[in-house]
């Protein structure tokens, strides 16, 4: 039994609390909303999980200090902007504890990854990243999942994967951080594209191509920055890749849905009503292209939808008729 403080009051740290919580270990959120925390504490429940009953071993709070002192593990589950923002708020509290990041992006300013951010905001603690295709929903009902801790640290993989595991969860090792965080992260541009598709009413065939061609961007991309080509081509990536680009749950997906349909951002935004990501990640994912010097055609297109006012239909003819290759994975 451990003392495990989550930061961040989403659907995925609540997911996260309920699963730690059956295994019982005693966890404490923290949160920056007290609607969200009241309704934690009092009724167990949690607005974006309707489904899911949070166990009695879990406890919200407004107050970093509460959440952090006595822990031994901290996850970090804000939205990908927020990140740097909130660790600076609470890194007083932090003394041994090993930090993991459970959110999946980058820092647009810097082109940072998260843990990147964690390791120059603590330098003196092991920091690793959790990733995998596992949807809130679904992880929150006990719906059995296989996810990838990663990090150089070999006693926090081993910790991770004794305080996670059971007959739910299925927690798999890697050093490679780098490919671990850039699969999930990038995915989440595939499966908004994907959306985009289903909103212009393309079929099998059209979504076949783009996942196919997508992950060969994303493995281009992340080799070029130093991960490992095979790490693409598993949980975090090309598992995470299907999950997100398939799935009813994933907001990704449903807001290229609204983009395909004619709606602006700001209307997907307040539709979707949670962080999206994926429009977070687009402009990232297109200045490493250029910085990288990688041909990535389906990022470079998204691009152009979301921020020159390109045609999403016309996105895809342009890619259709881009000159004749062979079908080179490099």
């Amino acid at each position: 039994m451990k003392n495990i403080a989550i930061i961040g009051s989403g659907s995925w740290g609540v997911a996260l609390a309920i699963h730690l919580a059956n295994m019982g270990h005693n966890i404490k959120i923290w949160s920056f909303a007290k609607e969200e925390a009241d309704l934690i504490n009092n009724e167990k429940k949690c607005m974006f999980l309707p489904k899911a009953t949070i166990p009695n071993n879990v406890v919200c709070s407004l107050d970093f200090k509460e959440v952090i002192e006595g822990s031994e593990i901290v996850l970090v589950v804000t939205p990908s902007k927020f990140t740097r923002s909130t660790v600076t708020q609470f890194k007083t509290y932090i003394t041994n504890q090993q930090i993991i990041i459970c959110s999946k992006g980058f820092e647009a300013e810097t082109l940072k990854t998260l843990t990147e951010i964690l390791e120059e905001e603590f330098p003196s603690n092991q920091i690793g990243a959790l990733s995998g295709p596992s949807h809130a929903e679904e992880v929150s009902l006990g719906v059995p999942t296989a996810m990838v801790i990663a990090s150089k640290y070999e006693e926090l993989l081993e910790n991770i994967q004794s305080s996670f595991m059971n007959d739910k969860m299925r927690i798999y090792s890697s050093h490679d951080v780098k490919g671990v965080e850039l699969g999930g992260a990038l995915k989440n541009i595939i499966a908004f594209c994907a959306g985009i598709l289903a909103g212009l009413d393309f079929g099998d065939n059209t979504f076949a191509a783009l996942a196919t061609r997508g992950l060969v961007e994303i493995t281009r991309l992340g080799t070029k920055m130093g991960a490992d080509k095979d790490t693409f081509y598993g949980l975090t990536g090309l598992g995470d890749l299907i999950v997100t680009c398939l799935s009813e749950h994933s907001r990704n997906r449903r807001a290229g849905i609204l983009i395909g349909q004619g709606k602006t951002i700001e209307e997907t935004k307040k539709e979707v009503g949670m962080t999206i990501e994926s429009l977070d990640n687009i402009e990232v994912a297109y200045k490493f292209a250029k910085k990288y010097n990688v041909e990535m055609p389906i990022v470079e297109a998204v691009y152009n939808v979301l921020y020159n006012n390109l045609p999403p239909r016309e996105a895809v003819t342009m890619l259709m008729t881009r000159e004749a290759k062979s079908e080179d994975i490099r």
